[in-house]
């Protein structure tokens, strides 16, 4: 199948850091139109779309995080220079003179400013670098850009996205990505017609980069008795890497996670997957993430008995980086590994049997 790559660019580019996801949460809004039978917000911003099912016996969930790292307004000094802290975690070294957009009364563009090298010290050019090091210049002087910015003002990347032979190359792929497959499968459901197995909850959530909050709340609302977490991982398949870090690889096919630092999947979801993946001949591979957490955890978690919980995982180059990477051929699997599994709940055995 083919990636909508201009909707992609849409999603990926549209601002929401953590805690701000009004502006990606309005274009999932417009997506979504026509696309299901009941869509809500909740109180912390979810947004909860439900495609009845053959079945309301069961109830199955999917969860994308709709936030993208970025950073908050702390301070603005004498000189207009802005102070930040950052929401989500992020390597600095990849800070330096990159292009940022402070979200304020107006949209102000700034460069991520620190040191010059000419005049640092050789324990300086020696030292890893650290957020504090970093301010924002965006130009103007401080009573001017005090008309437009104030503290707790959000930040976020400035990438627009660009096709990089069979890869594509944007901010916010963590986990925007996701947010594109799961609106993507339920496109997929309506245009071929499908009904999933059982009611199935398409969730866009909030604040994942700080905590996993949001899928928290919507996990709790909807008590899946199978769910489905949605989010990027590590593909280390660049030069340097060792083949027990490459985690995954692009191009590869759809990740199916076994384990991450947050949650073990259940290994009856893990078969089923492997088996639904081998029955449409979709290429696939596992993952094992060492360290960070995806929604998953409180899909499986956060439902009275807890439920039968997996991962379709998006591999991914500089994750937490200011640009991102992933390949079409991932993506597509992506969409047809979770179409297919949706639909099929209801032909598995699922006693702990074996």
């Amino acid at each position: 199948m083919s990636v909508d790559i201009p909707l992609l660019a849409r999603i990926c580019e549209a601002p929401g850091a953590p805690g701000f996801e009004k502006k990606i949460r309005e274009l999932v809004l417009t997506e979504l139109k026509g696309l299901a039978d009941e869509v809500r917000t909740d109180n912390m911003g979810n947004v909860i779309a439900l495609k009845k099912g053959r079945s309301s016996a069961k109830r199955s969930m999917a969860a994308a995080h709709m936030d993208e790292i970025g950073f908050i307004v702390t301070h603005i000094d004498d000189k207009g220079f802005v102070r930040f802290n950052p929401v989500g975690g992020f390597d600095p070294k990849t800070l330096t003179s990159q292009r940022v957009i402070i979200h304020g009364r107006e949209d102000v563009m700034g460069v991520m400013g620190s040191k010059p090298v000419h005049i640092m010290s050789p324990e300086e050019k020696n030292k890893v670098p650290q957020i504090k090091d970093y301010f924002i210049d965006t130009g103007h002087a401080k009573k001017d850009l005090e008309k437009l910015v104030a503290v707790g003002d959000f930040v976020t990347r400035h990438s627009p996205l660009i096709e990089l032979g069979d890869c594509v190359n944007v901010k916010s792929l963590d986990n925007r990505a996701s947010v594109f497959v799961l609106i993507e499968t339920l496109r997929a459901l309506k245009k071929r017609k499908l009904k999933p197995a059982y009611d199935f909850h398409a969730a866009f959530t909030v604040q994942e980069e700080v905590g996993l909050r949001g899928a928290q709340a919507a996990a709790l609302q909807v008590q899946p008795d199978f769910s489905f977490g949605l989010d990027t991982t590590i593909a280390y398949d660049t030069p340097g890497s060792t083949p027990q870090e490459r985690c995954t690889g692009l191009g590869e096919g759809a990740g199916i996670k076994l384990m991450d630092s947050s949650v073990i999947c259940d290994y009856r979801m893990v078969e089923y997957m492997k088996a639904v993946a081998k029955r449409h001949k979709i290429k696939w591979q596992p993952e094992i993430l060492s360290a960070g957490g995806t929604d998953t955890a409180s899909l499986q978690r956060m439902v009275a008995g807890g439920s039968i919980a997996g991962a379709v995982s998006i591999p991914t180059r500089h994750i937490h980086q200011t640009i991102e990477s992933c390949h079409k051929h991932d993506l597509a699997a992506c969409i047809e590994l979770l179409t297919a599994c949706v639909c099929e709940l209801d032909k598995h055995r699922w006693d702990f049997a074996g």
